[in-house]
């Protein structure tokens, strides 16, 4: 498929492109260049609809990668910049991309949520269907917002659509360092976040992509997280609608996270 990457010159998009051009033709949106070579790329913000027409003349599909102001799903603390730059991208920016790009033919795609549209001292996430968007973070209430944009666009505009509840998005080399500093008990008692590896979250967007070629007017969320024992998250829909689940543990071998 042709490819959009949405903010594909950030930390995920960078790190995710090496996986995803092996089997895609790929092009970036962003103001910054792709730090890869060979890569379209066209300049803009997701608040330019000139921008957004030319990136969008060709797609098959988008990937959503735009991120600013990003707070864990615990916090209260926000600022004006905080506010501003999360509306401005999580809301206005997305609903600008989906209406743009649905009246120059884009008719579905993926969109990067976040685990922290939940409120993140839970000790199990049972269903994606069932978990609230009751964060207290400023950064995980408008990426809930999103996700009702998301569902507007499927439900009104006959969009496909599927968004990633993503967890720590890492490379290969913080996945490693992380969790092998997990085995020691951290000294506040919390429990160690179930960060996820560049190549299983690589995997979970281009199944996620392939996933929404199929029917209509659809919209669904989907736990990814590096929770390989299923402690946390309940990962079940993501197997078995998408063909998903963690495997990197299965190359790599690190000590357990899941003791702290």
């Amino acid at each position: 498929m042709k490819i959009l990457l949405v903010g594909g010159s950030g930390h995920v998009g960078t790190f995710i492109t090496p996986y995803l051009r092996e089997v895609h033709d790929l092009r970036v949106l962003d103001l910054a260049p792709p730090r890869h070579d060979g890569i379209e790329f066209v300049k803009g913000s997701v608040t330019d609809t000139g921008a957004i027409k030319e990136a969008v003349d060709g797609i098959d599909t988008f990937i959503w990668l735009v991120m600013q102001s990003p707070q864990g799903g615990s916090v209260t603390d926000q600022d004006e910049k905080v506010i501003r730059e999360n509306y401005t991208v999580n809301n206005m920016g997305l609903h600008l991309f989906l209406w743009t790009g649905y009246n120059n033919g884009l008719r579905n795609g993926v969109y990067t949520s976040t685990m922290s549209v939940h409120f993140r001292y839970r000790d199990w996430y049972q269903s994606e269907d069932e978990i609230p968007l009751d964060t207290p973070s400023a950064y995980g209430l408008s990426k809930g917002f999103g996700e009702l944009i998301c569902r507007y666009f499927a439900r009104h505009f006959d969009m496909n659509l599927a968004a990633l509840r993503i967890t720590g998005p890492r490379t290969r080399e913080q996945w490693i360092d992380y969790r092998s500093a997990q085995h020691e008990v951290d000294p506040s008692g919390a429990r160690p976040l179930l960060v996820t590896d560049e190549e299983d979250l690589a995997n979970a967007y281009m199944a996620a992509a392939e996933f929404v070629q199929i029917g209509h007017g659809s919209f669904e969320p989907f736990f990814i997280a590096g929770d390989e024992d299923q402690v946390e998250h309940n990962l079940t829909k993501a197997e078995r609608v998408l063909g998903w689940k963690p495997r990197t543990h299965l190359k790599i071998e690190v000590p357990k996270v899941h003791g702290a």
